[in-house]
């Protein structure tokens, strides 16, 4: 169940919440972050990671993105389905699922390889981030709660976190960040809008579905973020 009740926190605290819980946890914690697309969720996993870090002295956290697991444009192309890239099927879930259960059953100091997304080529990179003594380990993605009826390849996802936040947005503020985007990304301000309004709202909508499987359900509130 989320949290709720407008109280407004830090990235520190939110950080100490999370080592609280993996405080005799037995291997590696795993957090969750999900929420639409544009949400801002890969700026919040980079400031817990890093918050977590600074307060140990040491590297004990690190993120590992689902957006690693795109298909490659190639595999999406020779599918008919280059267009909606960034929907459900057009993932390598099984590998995600898979690398997922690889960290939480390796014991530190065991690097385990992960994927990264670099959005200057718009392709996965392979072993772009090595997960080694690393006892915290965060992933974001849109995906993280579908539950079975939305898309059943996914649902296996939460029973492997430890605990699972949501990234609350407004819609309006999605769609500007999207376009922006995609325009930096070398699309057309008409072809951006085309694929905020066809393919990446319609993923948005799907994902606001799944907020209530959350633990914590959290909104940008200045500097910090409140607890809805």
């Amino acid at each position: 169940m989320a949290i709720r009740g407008g109280v407004e926190t830090s990235l520190a605290e939110l950080a100490a919440r999370v080592r609280r819980r993996a405080e005799g946890h037995s291997g590696r914690f795993l957090l969750g972050i999900a929420g639409p697309p544009g949400a801002g969720k890969s700026t919040l996993a980079r400031g817990i990671r890093d918050e977590l870090n600074l307060a140990a002295g040491a590297a004990i956290a690190e993120v590992a993105p689902m957006d690693g697991f795109h298909l490659t444009n190639a595999q999406l192309r020779a599918a008919g389905i280059l267009d909606r890239k960034g929907e459900p099927d057009t993932f390598d879930t099984a590998g995600y699922l898979a690398q997922l259960r690889a960290i939480r059953d390796t014991a530190p100091g065991i690097p385990v390889s992960w994927p990264t997304y670099d959005r200057a080529i718009h392709e996965p990179v392979p072993g772009g981030v090595v997960v080694d003594r690393q006892t915290i380990v965060i992933t974001e993605g849109n995906y993280l709660l579908l539950d079975d009826r939305a898309h059943p390849a996914w649902s296996a996802v939460r029973v492997l976190l430890d605990e699972t936040w949501y990234l609350d947005v407004p819609r309006p503020i999605i769609e500007q960040r999207l376009l922006r985007r995609h325009i930096r990304g070398g699309r057309t301000p008409e072809a951006a809008r085309t694929k905020v309004v066809q393919s990446d709202l319609r993923n948005a909508v799907l994902v606001e579905s799944t907020r209530a499987r959350a633990d914590l359900v959290l909104r940008k509130a200045g500097r910090g973020y409140r607890i809805d």
